[in-house]
């Protein structure tokens, strides 16, 4: 008994030091992380009072973003907006106005995120006045010429107002569909008039 106990504690030494060895190389050989900035989200660029203009195949103007700021970052192709003002341009259709304090743009800028007293707003008409759409968020893809968003909307048109929570905007067709809890006054002019 006496001679097995004396082994014992060499035994545990060298099972110790064998642990210790996979060990090491194990930590030795996780990848290392990338020290070249990649990995941050820091901007590497930034733009102030910048104007950008996207053209259709025929060279005519799509659309117009002005932003007081623009911030990219290149670990996930994102880009932050300060202030940005999307205005849409087309031959027949009165023009439409997007804005809000800031926003948030995909990759390829297809879909912008906006937050922070969102506005939109579609000029006058010789027959119909200004739209004025007011919300705390909304996401435009902007190529679609859409918008959505899940927060309570106000859409005011002369002294005609509508509100609701959730809402779906086309631009092409020109559609504003809220979808719950909708109230609203509609002013026609084919009403009667009370006297």
């Amino acid at each position: 008994m006496r001679q097995w106990s004396s082994a014992l504690l060499p035994l545990s030494l060298l099972a110790v030091l064998a642990a210790l060895t996979f060990w090491l190389q194990y930590v030795t050989e996780w990848p290392d992380e990338r020290s070249d900035g990649r990995n941050r989200h820091d901007p590497d660029f930034i733009v102030n009072s910048a104007t950008l203009r996207k053209l259709d195949a025929a060279g005519k103007l799509v659309y117009t973003l002005v932003a007081d700021e623009i911030r990219h970052y290149p670990d996930d192709d994102t880009t932050d907006l300060t202030s940005p003002r999307l205005v849409y341009l087309h031959p027949t259709r009165p023009p439409v106005t997007i804005s809000a304090l800031r926003g948030h743009s995909s990759p390829k800028g297809e879909r912008v995120d906006l937050a922070g007293q969102v506005e939109v707003r579609r000029a006058a008409t010789a027959q119909e006045a200004e739209l004025v759409l007011e919300t705390p968020e909304l996401t435009v893809l902007t190529d679609e010429e859409k918008a959505f968003t899940g927060s309570p909307v106000l859409i005011t048109q002369g002294s005609s107002w509508v509100k609701g929570v959730g809402m779906q905007v086309d631009n092409k067709q020109q559609t504003y569909l809220l979808e719950s809890r909708v109230t609203g006054q509609i002013d026609s002019h084919f009403a009667k008039k009370k006297p």
